[in-house]
Parts: C-alpha cells; structure tokens; sequence
C-alpha cells in the first residue's frame, strides 16, 4: 500500500506505512486482536523516532486500517494532533452483514454471527480532536454510508469529504485537495 500515500510525500508530508499481521509480506493472522496490537505497536514506533519528535502527528487509516485508526486515536489522543479516516467500515458487524447481505440476501446472519469486540462507530464518539472522513461514493468494497455513519458519530471539529473514484483511491485522484483539508486540520487546532 505504500504507493497509495506516495502523493502525500509530494505535498510535504512523512509518511510510515506498515503491514497488519497476515497482510503483505507480514508474518502471522490477521486476527481482530493482532491488527489493533500492530496499530497500537507502529504509533508507538512513529511516535519515538526521532525524525518525527517535535513534529504534527497525523493517523491516516484506510479500509481495515481506517477502522482501526479510529480506535488507536480514541487511546492515544493526547499523544497526536489529528485523524484522517478513509474508505473504512463502521464497525465489524456492520460489514459482516453488509457482506452477507449482498451474498446470501441475509444480512441479518452476518450481524448476528459476529462479535464486534471494538468498533470505529463506538471509539470515534470519544475521539475530540481534528477528524477528516473521507469515502468515495464509487466504493465497491465498503459501502458508501458506513463512511456517513462514522462521521455522524463523530465529535466537532470534523469534516466528511465526498470523493469519486475506486476504494481508498482519495490520495491517487485528490492528493492536493487532502493535503489542504490536513493542512486546515492542523493549523486549526
């Protein structure tokens, strides 16, 4: 995925990408526990380099990851300055009946056979600080809605971006305009 924050480097920003457990060229499951213990593990990376200390600290999670970033920044909040959260999931039953839904018209099944254990839409009522949501309206793979459901969810300040185009494709086909939106976040804070 390091190709999709690429853009990002161009508008001045640092960028650490990693793969969850299971993913990429990463070793063991990628279990509900493991991806929030390599999130929780690369913010803490992030945050003790010393090319990053003295620096604005801002989570971009996309898909799973975006999911994710909403609850590391609920945990760590004091420890960063804003969250951009992209083409995520509102929570794990949310998807799972989506998913059934569209499968087996059943969706019901999905919900009712998922434990959610932590939630986007749970964490982000207690995250206080700069928040972007931004979903493409053409996502295939996550519904355009859970993108307005985490949103709505949301504390102030926050801004939903509406975006066209494939699944956590916004830093490829709107790198400019996501970097102004960071900026604004930042320099309002």
């Amino acid at each position: 995925q390091y190709g999709a924050m690429t853009p990002l480097i161009d508008h001045n920003f640092q960028v650490f990408v990693f793969d969850y457990s299971g993913f990429g060229f990463s070793e063991g499951k990628a279990t509900k526990k493991n991806v929030l213990t390599d999130a929780l593990s690369a913010f803490e990376y992030v945050k003790a380099r010393e090319d990053v200390k003295n620096t604005k600290l801002v989570i971009y999670g996309q898909s799973l990851g975006g999911h994710c970033s909403a609850v590391v920044a609920e945990k760590k909040q004091n420890e960063f300055d804003a969250l951009v959260i992209e083409g995520a999931f509102s929570s794990h039953k949310d998807i799972a009946a989506y998913t059934m839904k569209k499968a087996l018209h059943m969706g019901f099944l999905g919900r009712w056979f998922t434990k959610d254990g932590y939630n986007a839409k749970r964490s982000i009522k207690e995250y206080k600080k700069p928040l972007l949501v931004i979903h493409s309206t053409e996502d295939e793979t996550i519904p355009f809605y859970m993108g307005q459901k985490i949103h709505a969810e949301a504390n102030n300040p926050k801004e939903f971006y509406e975006i066209k185009k494939c699944h956590i494709c916004g830093p490829s086909y709107y790198p400019k305009e996501i970097a102004e939106k960071i900026n604004m976040m930042l320099e309002s804070k």
